[in-house]
C-alpha cells in the first residue's frame, strides 16, 4: 500500500545514519550482493517492489513460489509462481528452495537456482520475503546478503492497511497483526531500516542501497 502522500521515508543503517538519496544503477556490475527486503504484512513491500520493477528493470527481482490461490489481478510468474502443495513439498525435499515458510495454511519459498545464477553473473538481485525467510537467507548467505527492513509509519496505519485490503478473512488478518508485532520487534536484526511513508522515497533509497551492495 502507498504511504501518506508527500511523506518522506527515514532510513537508518547499523550506525543510525540516514540512507543516501537515490542514484542510477551502473551497467557493468561485479561482486554483486543479494539484497533482501522484509517487513510485516501490509507495510507495502509488494508496492515498493512493483515500483522498483517499473523504474529499474536492471534489478532482477526473484519470484517466489506459493501454494496459495492467486488474488484478483495476480499473474502466475509475476507476483508468484502458484504451485500445488505436492510440488512445493517436492521442491523442499530436493533442496531447491533458498528459504521457505508456512503461514495461514499456505507455503511460500524462494527458488535457489535463479538467485545463485544471477549472483554468479554479478547482477543486482532482490528478494521480497518475510522475517523467517530473511533469517534463513542470512544463515545461508552469511555476509553476502544485505537485509533491509520496511516499517510502517505507525501501528495504526499498518492496521488500517491490513484491514482495508478486504482480501482475507478477519481470522487471517488477526494472525497477520499478531505476527506483525513480532516482526516489528525484530527490526534490529536487519542492516537497514526504512519507514514507508513515501513509496517514491523508499524506492530511491532501495536503489542506492543496491548500488552500494553491488559496488562496495
Amino acid at each position: 500500500m502507498v504511504g501518506a502522500p508527500g511523506g518522506k521515508a527515514r532510513g537508518t543503517g547499523a550506525a543510525g545514519k540516514a540512507a543516501p538519496a537515490g542514484a542510477s544503477l551502473p551497467v557493468v556490475r561485479n561482486n554483486s550482493r543479494l539484497t533482501v527486503l522484509s517487513g510485516p504484512s501490509g507495510v507495502g513491500k509488494s508496492t515498493v517492489v512493483a515500483e522498483l520493477r517499473r523504474r529499474s528493470p536492471e534489478i532482477w527481482i526473484s519470484v517466489s513460489v506459493t501454494t496459495r490461490s492467486p488474488r484478483p489481478g495476480e499473474v502466475n510468474g509475476r507476483e508468484y509462481y502458484f504451485v500445488t502443495r505436492e510440488e512445493f513439498d517436492r521442491m523442499v525435499a530436493a533442496e531447491e528452495l533458498l528459504e521457505w515458510a508456512e503461514f495461514a495454511g499456505n507455503k511460500y519459498g524462494t527458488p535457489a537456482a535463479p538467485v545463485r545464477d544471477r549472483l554468479e553473473r554479478g547482477l543486482p538481485t532482490l528478494l521480497e520475503i518475510d522475517l523467517a525467510g530473511a533469517r534463513q537467507v542470512r544463515e545461508a548467505m552469511k555476509d553476502d546478503a544485505l537485509l533491509v527492513f520496511l516499517k510502517p509509519p505507525s501501528w495504526a496505519e499498518l492496521v488500517r492497511r491490513l484491514t482495508g485490503r478486504g482480501t482475507e478473512s478477519p481470522e487471517v488478518v488477526d494472525r497477520r497483526l499478531a505476527a506483525a508485532k513480532e516482526e516489528l520487534a525484530a527490526a534490529g536484526e536487519f542492516d537497514v531500516t526504512l519507514v514507508n511513508t513515501s513509496v517514491d522515497e523508499v524506492c530511491r533509497q532501495m536503489v542506492t542501497l543496491i548500488v552500494s551492495s553491488v559496488n562496495p
